[in-house]
């Protein structure tokens, strides 16, 4: 598959039209357009993305969209008094990203053309599904920023209303109980270039599958010996509509209707009737649901539903070295390759919260994508820009050592203790000032003294000077080792007075590294999550995902040391630690914890270039 490069983001082919908007320096979301500022009037094409601000436009002053222009032209030719949209979720899972670009879709219509977006569970199936999975989706929901209209729905509501119009599909020849095992209804169906067979059972008299559905509904046979099949045509082109399945018997207690039901409608029988119920103008849903239309028109036409919904379909979200199958995230929990759906790894949305990402660095990822007619692959590294580009605008900055090697400063009083501020945020004067204890003894990472170095090296050299952020500079002059010749401790001095000062001497330093004190320091765990996959296409081509899963997608570090306010931090709360990355504390964790979000660096670039 073909890739089209803007800057450092790469966009399937499918996906070219957006491109074209980015490069000709406007960029169409659904709330908000970006815009060249003055300054940099003559950018590259992606500097838009990277450098400017956006302000949200009202449906008059913004290019719009496909399915804005339809919404706008219903509501102005009077086809629709107020705009209604749902997002439907099934709950046999946690949301992922792609769902996220669903929410944002559904929701921002809604909110864009002041109309309503209905949150309902599409719980249909109830082997696979569970509360706690509604109640993960309806926290993602509202974590997100988005409120839906009224209560939340479920199809379970509708069921006596589904019953009595599948009843209605018989009476009116329209539907018939079918004996065919599954194993036979597949053979009768067909293929994609062969027509199907009627069943035997398709003339079955109307009164004769009524019984047979009561008999079904209380229980009478097992399961898989009938189904209620609709009678459309056998030998359409369109496999959907060769009879499909309206109701399965399926002994098992539901979550919400609990052991009331003995039969279950299907997605395709009850989506478009939840709609009708539910006053939806337009249903929108993926593009897999493309062959499925005339399904739900079908339905819509032959049913005495008390409102016409229309389906409109949109390209999914597809992101590189990501996997968003439903089955293969489950899958990943089950066999234990992750801890659980909200695993920071994972690209569900709780597995985002968890690692740090915001709700605004996901909606606006949502709005840089846009929505188009046809599905494409989206560069992971447009998502971890959205969420470097919030950071770096709105979290605190804490100092952070995660290798911690010690200084002792021998001209340093022991006794002394100063107390040094920083701020919060190089640019926010909004956020607090930071205070530093400063004592004898100090933290610094290994990473940041070598005992000889050349002149690329621009950290703590013995016989050189660096500044402590924030502090003083200081001079190496010793290095302490253990009997086995490790570095274990620096010993060092001041240059007195060089606190927001060059030293006197003339004698600058030649670099800034950080530092915490030694005597006043939080000290907590960090874990370093990468992505979790190597391959942009983990799964493609027949592969084996699992072959493809990441062995340093998550290092730990204990025993880390940054500076004591992060003693307070609350969970969940985010900062960066300079010079390191973003980090948040870690919510599932009650021993202080903190999870990379993201590098300060695009660390896989390179790597792609490779």
């Amino acid at each position: 598959m073909s890739y089209y490069t803007l800057g450092r983001f790469k966009v399937c082919a499918l996906a070219k039209m957006n491109l074209r908007t980015l490069a000709e320096g406007g960029y169409n979301t659904r709330f908000c357009q970006y815009r060249k500022s003055s300054n940099i009037s003559n950018a590259r094409p992606h500097l838009p993305i990277l450098q400017t601000s956006y302000r949200f436009m009202s449906v008059e002053d913004k290019p719009l969209n496909f399915l804005e222009q339809i919404i706008k032209k219903d509501l102005e030719e009077g086809v629709h008094q107020q705009v209604v949209t749902r997002f439907p979720p099934e709950p046999n899972g946690y949301l992922h990203i792609g769902h996220a670009k669903a929410i944002c879709l559904n929701f921002g219509l809604a909110e864009t053309f002041e109309g309503a977006c209905n949150l309902r569970f599409d719980d249909t199936n109830p082997a696979k599904e569970e509360m706690a999975y509604v109640e993960a989706i309806k926290s993602d929901v509202e974590w997100l920023g988005f409120k839906w209209s009224g209560e939340i729905r479920y199809a379970s509501r509708y069921f006596d209303t589904l019953y009595q119009w599948a009843q209605h599909l018989i009476r009116e020849g329209n539907a018939y109980v079918c004996d065919l095992t599954a194993d036979q209804a597949r053979e009768y169906r067909g293929t994609l270039t062969e027509a199907g067979r009627n069943s035997p059972y398709r003339d079955r008299p109307a009164e004769e599958s009524l019984d047979l559905l009561e008999r079904m509904k209380n229980g009478e046979f097992d399961e898989g010996s009938k189904a209620l099949r609709a009678k459309i045509d056998m030998a359409s082109g369109n496999i959907n509509l060769r009879d499909p399945i309206l109701y399965r018997i399926r002994k098992q207690a539901h979550h919400q209707t609990g052991t009331e039901w003995c039969i279950y409608p299907t997605y395709d029988f009850a989506h478009g009737q939840e709609d009708a119920i539910e006053g939806v103008t337009h249903s929108i849903c993926t593009l897999e649901f493309a062959d499925h239309r005339p399904l739900y028109d079908w339905f819509i036409q032959h049913l005495p539903v008390p409102t016409k919904p229309k389906q409109y379909e949109f390209g999914r979200l597809n992101l590189n070295y990501t996997v968003t199958s439903k089955r293969k995230l489950k899958q990943l929990v089950d066999e234990k390759h992750v801890d659980g759906w909200d695993d920071p790894r994972m690209p569900t949305v709780a597995g985002f919260r968890r690692r740090g990402y915001t709700p605004a660095s996901i909606r606006k990822f949502c709005d840089m994508i846009g929505v188009t007619k046809s599905d494409g692959v989206v560069d992971v590294a447009m998502l971890e820009h959205a969420i470097r580009d919030d950071l770096d605008k709105n979290a605190p900055r804490a100092m952070c050592v995660l290798h911690p090697l010690k200084v002792v400063l021998t001209n340093y009083d022991a006794q002394k203790v100063e107390l040094l501020t920083a701020p919060g945020h190089p640019n926010r004067d909004d956020l607090p000032t930071r205070e530093l204890p400063f004592g004898r003894e100090l933290y610094i990472d290994v990473e940041d003294f070598r005992e000889e170095a050349n002149k690329k090296y621009k950290r703590l050299v013995i016989g050189k000077r660096v500044r402590l952020r924030n502090a003083y500079i200081i001079e190496a002059d010793e290095a302490i080792k253990n009997d086995a010749g490790d570095i274990i401790a620096v010993h060092a001095r001041i240059i007195e007075n060089t606190v927001g000062n060059d030293p006197a001497d003339g004698i600058k330093a030649k670099g800034v590294i950080q530092w915490v004190a030694a005597h006043d320091c939080a000290e907590f765990t960090v874990n370093l999550y990468d992505r979790l996959f190597t391959e942009a296409s983990p799964d493609s081509g027949g592969k084996d995902f699992l072959e493809s899963i990441n062995p340093e997608s998550l290092t730990i570090v204990a025993n880390c040391k940054g500076e004591k306010g992060l003693l307070q931090a609350c969970l969940g709360e985010g900062y960066q630690f300079e010079r390191e990355g973003y980090f948040c504390r870690d919510t599932g964790s009650t021993a202080l914890v903190f999870n990379r979000t993201i590098g300060l660096r695009d660390s896989w670039a390179k790597m792609d270039q490779k």
